[in-house]
């Protein structure tokens, strides 16, 4: 068991929890942001991001730091924490995104781990191969093997009390993810990032993302923190948080900035097109848009970027209470209707339902049924899933009205969920929020629900309907006899 991460809080995958960073003698609350600190370019100061923005834990590169003569001496003299001025966790990264871009640097995981050591980090990395997406599955699993190698030289590095992450690479082949995970959780390494997925983000490819995290969660185990590499934008924050990822690590608000673009949790805007500022943060009470861009080019750069993060920051801050109070794949579905490519990484998502289900909170909130993507929620597979706990005897009529005495039972009916024993109408999820007009696939979920209940059992069964679409009603096994409440006969 690794005692420096607990989950205390659960909605699917997603959870609330507690990083402790022993070296820094802070405790993380997750998920978390870390906002990327350039050591030679620093658009925000690493002090205003903890006293302003709240950050408990930024990240920076170690190789840059390493490679630049001048930061490197005064790292190694002064500490990381003081060349910084923050007082948070300080994690570091090892050259292995150089590695990708370059395809060479010139240092090893003990020399990395090392210097990362020396200057006072608080949680390393090794140098891994970051397999990009659509390699081969050749190519990928030969270069997991090297990361693999890698960490076992990792584990070797006496880095005293730094926690080491345990990167999980595999390109976008499921299965090398998940024994990339495996094998990393296996390790007596510290923090497992996800890696290599930038590309996909910048493809907007969040529907292949959410299926390469899937695939190292089922690796990895439950108290492993995990980590999104290069997870920046906070429009994903509440999908990926829904697929189990604790801390993100965004650079975009800055780079963002230097382009004069103005991030939303609905997108990215152009400061030239924008006429209004649909933000509370301090920089868009200050400004309009038009003195934003009368600004001097470092100025509108540094505005842009404390409104950007500032933004990231409070949609870390509704993904955390939203796990707290249950409404997270709420706001996921929320997050999916702001770009199409996000709609397919919640549908993704949703193809995990049963995975999600596994640590999903049995008891939240009011279930808001918000679009057909709802009737797949992992609160619904539960509640097929445990259908088969009940034995139901004799005439049984599954009903959306009301009881009727020529039966032996009567059941409540109703979509998405399907039938349930009335003395559970009080109970999560069937006190669910559903609107008068639903869609074909809350019926066809209802209809799944009648199906699960029926197989195995010896009972008759009728089910008792308002206008069911003709394609649910096929659904139905044959056996079931069917009123229409409105007044048809099958």
């Amino acid at each position: 068991m690794r005692d420096h991460f607990e989950a205390r809080d659960f909605d699917g995958a997603g959870r609330v929890g507690r990083l402790d960073v022993p070296r820094a003698g802070v405790t993380v609350e997750t998920p978390a942001l870390l906002p990327v600190v350039n050591p030679n370019i620093q658009t925000l100061e690493p002090r205003r991001m903890e006293t302003e923005f709240g950050a408990q834990i930024l990240i920076t590169n170690s190789y840059i730091i390493k490679t630049s003569e001048g930061l490197r001496e005064d790292a190694l003299e002064r500490g990381l924490h003081d060349l910084l001025d923050f007082h948070g966790a300080i994690m570091t990264d090892s050259g292995s995104f150089q590695l990708a871009e370059y395809g060479d640097i010139d240092v090893t995981t003990e020399e990395i781990l090392q210097f990362q050591y020396d200057i006072g980090s608080d949680v390393g990395t090794p140098v891994d191969i970051p397999t990009p997406p659509d390699a081969s599955h050749e190519q990928a699993s030969d270069e997991l093997r090297t990361t693999q190698e890698r960490l076992a030289v990792a584990e070797g590095v006496d880095v005293g009390d730094m926690l080491v992450n345990a990167p999980v690479q595999g390109s976008t082949h499921a299965d090398l993810r998940e024994e990339a995970g495996r094998h990393a959780a296996s390790t007596d390494l510290d923090v497992f990032p996800v890696g290599a997925v930038v590309p996909l983000m910048n493809d907007y490819r969040y529907g292949d993302m959410v299926d390469v995290v899937a695939a190292a969660k089922r690796g990895l185990d439950q108290d492993c923190p995990v980590h999104l590499f290069g997870a920046g934008h906070p429009m994903m924050f509440a999908l990926a948080a829904a697929m189990g990822c604790d801390l993100f690590d965004s650079a975009a608000y800055a780079l963002y900035a230097r382009d004069d673009r103005y991030l939303t949790v609905r997108g990215t805007k152009h400061l030239d097109d924008l006429e209004h500022l649909p933000c509370p943060c301090p920089v868009c009470s200050e400004y309009t848009p038009a003195e934003l861009r009368a600004l001097g080019e470092r100025e509108r750069g540094d505005e842009l970027a404390a409104h950007n993060l500032h933004v990231s920051f409070a949609e870390m801050r509704r993904v955390r209470q939203a796990i707290r109070t249950g409404s997270l794949m709420e706001l996921v579905e929320a997050r999916a209707r702001a770009h199409p490519a996000m709609l397919d990484g919640y549908r993704a998502a949703l193809d995990h339902a049963e995975q999600l289900e596994r640590t999903d909170s049995a008891s939240k909130d009011t279930f808001f049924y918000l679009s057909g993507e709802s009737a797949r929620r992992p609160e619904v597979v539960r509640h097929h899933e445990r259908l088969d706990r009940l034995a139901p005897e004799g005439d049984v009529l599954l009903t959306e009205g009301d009881n009727d005495d020529d039966f032996d039972a009567s059941w409540t009916v109703e979509p998405p969920f399907g039938p349930f024993p009335r003395a559970l109408r009080n109970t999560y999820p069937l006190t669910a929020e559903v609107p008068d007009r639903l869609d074909g696939a809350a019926f066809d979920a209802a209809a799944d629900g009648v199906a699960a209940l029926c197989a195995g059992s010896d009972a008759a069964f009728t089910l008792a309907h308002r206008d069911w679409p003709e394609r649910a009603l096929e659904r139905v096994p044959e056996g079931v006899s069917l009123v229409n409440l409105h007044g048809r006969e099958h």
